[in-house]
């Protein structure tokens, strides 16, 4: 198997263990995996009138999944978060955050809230 193929993979798997750690947390899953000629975003979900946009880094370390997000990715989802919101207007009077998830092997998935602003 090639090394894309293999880190398609594991960021799927990332992700389904993400939305199942949410969803223990009260999080309603709203998309997965949304894709625009703008960019993605791997999660959003809901919880008490806050809607959070999610980044999900699966790495080796804490250090270097935390490091994996690097500015422009943070733009890119806060411009596909702008154009999520253009077409889904119902959500127009939620809260808005950004955060990030962490999985790394052996550890509970690390959950960062409002890990980045749209500055």
């Amino acid at each position: 198997m090639n090394k894309k193929l293999k880190a398609v993979q594991r960021g799927h798997w990332a992700e389904s263990i993400s939305c199942w750690f949410l969803r223990l947390k009260g999080y309603r899953i709203i998309q997965r995996n949304l894709r625009t000629p703008m960019g993605e975003i791997d999660i959003i979900a809901l919880r008490c009138h806050v809607l959070c946009f999610i980044e999900v880094k699966a790495r080796r370390t804490q250090r270097t999944a935390l490091d994996a997000l690097s500015r422009s990715q943070q733009k890119r989802i806060i411009r596909t978060a702008k154009s999520f919101l253009s077409r889904n207007q119902r959500y127009g009077d939620h809260h808005i955050r950004f955060d990030f998830i962490a999985i790394v092997p052996r550890h509970w998935p690390r959950h960062i809230k409002n890990a980045w602003t749209d500055t």
